[in-house]
């Protein structure tokens, strides 16, 4: 019933409740608007479940790229886990389109196709401006601009400044929201976008493919090229953006306090200025608890991580990116919010097991665990 005590099993405890936080916020807009809408007016579920999945990734990325030593081993592992279903899910909900049976962003047709399919496998359509093919992945592009810049910080031997960059995202955040209230990127302007998405493709690729100082400074530009992009290309205002990469720093001040490389106090500093900071970014009542009521459940699952959790709850986080994958495409086309629950975990199942996992191990044996920088 409940699974063995495991050093990162509440990371799993969390990520699931996060999932179906996400889901069950587009399932009730889709099934039940009107019950739905007495809950979302009291706290936004789907900012929530978004928030406890970037103070995840803050807390475990950096982690995952110090123990492997090599930033190459670091985005092929990244490629390996995202990518298989994220292409997978793309493909189908084109299908899907295609047929009538799965509506899609209606920019989708208004920009060169090229362009779309480099914003969407770079995970960056968010911070570009272009259509998404599945609408949830914009979290994704706020993950690929946080990657680049822990890999920036690790090439420069910097990455233990992850408190103070929190706090100096969430504190510059403000007044650069004042100012950027929106996207600078037109979204017409495809020549900009493709240049941009380019850059970090070169720079990603320079990165895995070089050598000594050349490696190190196409890490440094992917790193800037990161956060430029947030700055500039945040679709829900440059301070929300801010604010996002600025919870994900804190997720990792938060790591290096358990692991001692910093004092509690300092991540405490860390986490209390990015809430300070980020209970506005957004004019909504909503917004403000479900972001202060992620970084408590994050606490929480934290303070409990010795503890035995129970399997079901450990399970539904390992498929927990299926999940939030799936469930937008599950809406169209299963009638009815049972029916849909009912086969979109069974779905997830499969999917993690057919698609996920043999991805994972295919990665885990071309890049072995102990690689290290040459």
């Amino acid at each position: 019933m409940f699974a063995a005590p495991d050093r990162l099993a509440w990371l799993d405890a969390l990520r699931g409740p996060a999932a179906l936080a996400v889901t069950m916020h587009h399932a009730g807009w889709t099934f039940v608007p009107g019950v739905w809408a007495e809950v979302d007016r009291r706290i936004d579920l789907g900012t929530w479940g978004v928030f406890v999945f970037f103070l995840v990734s803050g807390y475990i990325i950096p982690a995952s790229l110090e123990r492997r030593g090599d930033l190459r081993a670091f985005w092929a592992g990244r490629a390996f886990r995202l990518l298989p279903l994220l292409l997978t899910a793309s493909c189908l909900a084109l299908l899907l389109a295609q047929v009538g049976l799965l509506p899609v962003e209606p920019k989708l047709g208004e920009r060169p196709l090229p362009l779309v399919l480099l914003g969407n496998v770079t995970m960056l359509q968010e911070l570009l401006n272009l259509p998404a093919v599945i609408s949830v992945a914009w979290t994704l592009s706020y993950e690929m601009a946080f990657y680049l810049m822990c890999v920036a910080l690790f090439a420069v031997r910097q990455a233990h400044r992850s408190a103070g960059i929190a706090v100096a995202l969430a504190a510059a955040a403000v007044p650069l929201g004042l100012l950027l209230p929106r996207t600078m990127i037109n979204g017409g302007a495809d020549q900009v976008a493709a240049s941009l998405g380019l850059a970090v493709v070169a720079a990603v690729a320079v990165t895995v493919l070089g050598h000594g100082g050349t490696r190190t400074a196409a890490a440094v530009a992917g790193g800037l090229l990161g956060l430029a992009l947030v700055v500039l290309g945040s679709r829900g205002g440059t301070w929300q953006g801010m604010i996002i990469l600025a919870t994900m720093f804190a997720g990792t001040a938060v790591h290096r306090a358990e692991r001692g490389t910093i004092s509690w106090r300092t991540a405490g500093v860390a986490v209390a200025a990015v809430l300070a900071c980020g209970i506005a970014a957004k004019d909504d009542p909503a917004w403000a608890s479900a972001f202060v009521l992620a970084f408590g459940a994050f606490g929480l699952a934290l303070a409990l991580r010795e503890r035995a959790f129970p399997r079901w709850l450990s399970r539904l986080g390992v498929i927990s990116f299926s999940l939030y994958l799936l469930h937008p495409i599950l809406l169209y086309v299963i009638p009815g919010l049972t029916p849909f629950l009912l086969v979109l975990i069974p779905l997830s199942l499969v999917s993690h097991r057919l698609i996920e996992a043999p991805a994972q191990r295919l990665g885990k044996r071309l890049i072995p665990s102990g690689a290290r920088p040459r």
